[in-house]
């Protein structure tokens, strides 16, 4: 039996209540809630979750009939881009589990959210059926507020036809690797200066590899930098904490706390677990 992680990113941070009830419809099915980590300003939580594959497809419907009931993204406001209160959805094969099964995941998900709750999903990652949509940015474009322009323009939903849940809107589900969600603090409220530090670590502007980043001003006036790194092995988060920290000091700024959101392989902390204690070969020989 191969097992699979399901790291859906629901468009509520601030409200106990709709994170404890989605947590709850989740383990209803069988599938384990590892962690959920929620934050108010982006207005976003993250719940990671393991289970075998037909479980992990209703852990996700579940999901989806808990955001429909309980988020309006009409009403919504967040810094976080998104386009669905159920907003990402991606599955993530563990240990010997093969992608095409997870990308075989995605897709019975996604339309059985739509047959079940009527939500349309954009495919994106390895269970993308348009190349352009493998990049989540992609699939996620313009927003809840852009969903019907999109249609009208045939920048259609893969699954569904309709531009969007009136209330719902559109979830983007996926098949990926593992990665690592990171945020960093800056000791600045200049937001141009973060953007500035963003665009220069993220992979597609010609920086770290498999580093994707976005800068917000948060509640306290500081400016956060926002990191997904993709692949961990090639980027860790110790070599991107030096990299943030040699942007930002070009531009006299440094470093404060940082948030982990979710969990991390313990493989992602090797290098940082051997230059703490100054070994040259962590595990022996």
């Amino acid at each position: 039996m191969h097992l699979f992680e399901l790291v859906p990113n629901l468009s509520e941070g601030r409200n106990e209540e709709t994170i404890r009830r989605a947590a709850e419809a989740v383990e209803a099915t069988g599938a384990r809630v590892l962690d959920r980590s929620s934050d108010a300003a982006h207005h976003r939580s993250v719940i990671t979750i393991v289970g075998e594959a037909t479980k992990l497809v209703e852990a996700a419907v579940a999901l989806a009939h808990v955001a429909l009931e309980r988020i309006d993204l009409r009403t919504h406001s967040g810094l976080h881009p998104r386009i669905g209160a159920l907003d990402v959805l991606p599955f993530i094969p563990l240990g010997d589990a093969p992608m095409a099964e997870a990308v075989a995941l995605a897709r019975a998900a996604a339309q059985a959210i739509w047959e079940r709750e009527g939500i349309p999903s954009f495919l994106y990652g390895e269970a993308a059926l348009i190349p352009e949509r493998r990049l989540l940015a992609n699939a996620r474009r313009d927003g809840f507020e852009g969903l019907h322009a999109r249609f009208a323009r045939e920048d259609r939903p893969d699954i569904g036809d309709i531009a969007a849940h009136p209330s719902a809107g559109a979830i983007a589900v996926g098949a990926r690797e593992i990665l690592v969600a990171w945020n960093i603090e800056l000791e600045s409220e200049d937001l141009a200066a973060g953007k500035a530090i963003a665009a220069e670590l993220r992979e597609r502007d010609g920086g770290l590899p498999g580093i994707r980043a976005l800068a917000f001003r948060l509640a306290n006036g500081r400016v956060q930098l926002s990191f997904n790194i993709t692949q961990y092995r090639a980027t860790s988060p110790l070599r991107l904490r030096h990299a943030a920290a040699a942007a930002a000091e070009k531009r006299r700024i440094a470093l404060g706390a940082s948030e982990l959101i979710g969990l991390l392989p313990r493989a992602a902390l090797d290098d940082a677990v051997a230059a703490f204690f100054l070994l040259d070969d962590l595990y022996g020989s």
